[in-house]
């Protein structure tokens, strides 16, 4: 989070983000930081663990089929961000499926890594902003990661050709390949002290 724009004069606009903070389920640490402290917060995040993911789609499609909605086959309501799990919807969540994930929020300067494959989500269907706020995203993937990676790339196929996550953004054949070309080079160059007895 490299830039938060709190408004001058709208001393309102401070106890709203306080009840979105609190009603986020957020910890009482990070409830001081920002009544305290007077840290500047910028967004609400809420992770869930990458092995709920199931669970999580699963609710999904039972609330959408109880407010008539359709769950076409090449539509994912997780991939397709289309949903934002309130407070009521997160307790329902954990009370139904036993999934329960954690509340961040990010601070002026704070970073916040998502692990590969953890479902995370907001009002803006990424993160909820607090207030104005520049923040710099990267995307990347580690060798240690390939697996659930590749499995990521799987489900983005079956997913409607105008969706958005269709395509392979991940590059995780590409990942792979310079991993092994990587560690190759690196056994061919010390090739002379790995012979010797």
């Amino acid at each position: 989070m490299v830039y938060v724009g709190i408004p001058k004069g709208q001393a309102d606009q401070e106890e709203e983000v306080l009840k979105t903070i609190q009603d986020g389920d957020s910890d009482e640490l990070t409830i001081k930081r920002f009544t305290e402290s007077r840290e500047k917060p910028g967004a609400l995040w809420h992770i869930y663990a990458a092995k709920d993911t199931e669970k999580i789609r699963e609710f999904l499609k039972k609330v959408a089929e109880e407010q008539g909605q359709e769950n076409p086959v090449d539509h994912d309501p997780i991939h397709d961000q289309s949903w934002y799990l309130d407070r009521a919807l997160r307790k329902r969540l954990h009370q139904e499926y036993g999934v329960q994930g954690w509340a961040i929020v990010q601070f002026l300067g704070d970073v916040v890594f998502i692990p590969a494959g953890a479902p995370h989500q907001a009002s803006t269907r990424d993160v909820h902003n607090l207030y104005s706020c520049i923040k710099v995203a990267e995307d990347f993937v580690s060798p240690e990661h390939v697996k659930h990676c590749f499995w990521l790339t799987q489900e983005f196929r079956y997913l409607s050709h105008t969706h958005t996550n269709h395509e392979d953004k991940l590059q995780v054949k590409n990942v792979i390949y310079h991993a092994v070309k990587d560690a190759v080079g690196i056994l061919r160059a010390n090739e002379s002290s790995l012979s010797r007895p």
